[in-house]
């Protein structure tokens, strides 16, 4: 049954992986891959909160199949962020590469903290 749960969260993480990279790449007219950048924070910080909320115990193992595995898994995209990292640097845009490269690790890394950090105060 778990399964179903996941086919359900990852069509619809990958839904909004598409809506918001494309909503979010128009809107900002660089090179930077500010969708990728996005999706990859946004489901982290998911992720926090949903750690969080699975040691509170109120989450299920459903919602965490649901939102962690399904939604977020197909949110997410470590290999969108790899290819575009080496497509820049390829491209001779070295220093764009590792500041995209370093601020996707550090905003993932505090997105996951800070949704904790919600968690927590949520169901203290």
């Amino acid at each position: 049954m778990n399964l179903l749960w996941v086919l359900i969260g990852g069509a619809a993480g990958a839904s909004a992986r598409f809506l918001i990279d494309r909503a979010v790449q128009r809107a900002q007219a660089t090179e930077f891959p500010w969708g990728t950048f996005a999706v990859n924070t946004l489901g982290c910080l998911l992720v926090g909160v949903l750690t969080g909320a699975m040691t509170a115990q109120v989450a299920s193992e459903r919602v965490y199949a649901l939102v962690g595995t399904g939604l977020c898994g197909a949110l997410t995209t470590y290999s969108t962020f790899a290819w575009e990292t080496v497509h820049l640097a390829r491209s001779g845009q070295t220093v764009r590469a590792a500041g995209s490269a370093v601020s996707t690790v550090l905003a993932g890394l505090g997105a996951v903290l800070i949704g904790m950090i919600v968690a927590r105060v949520l169901w203290p």
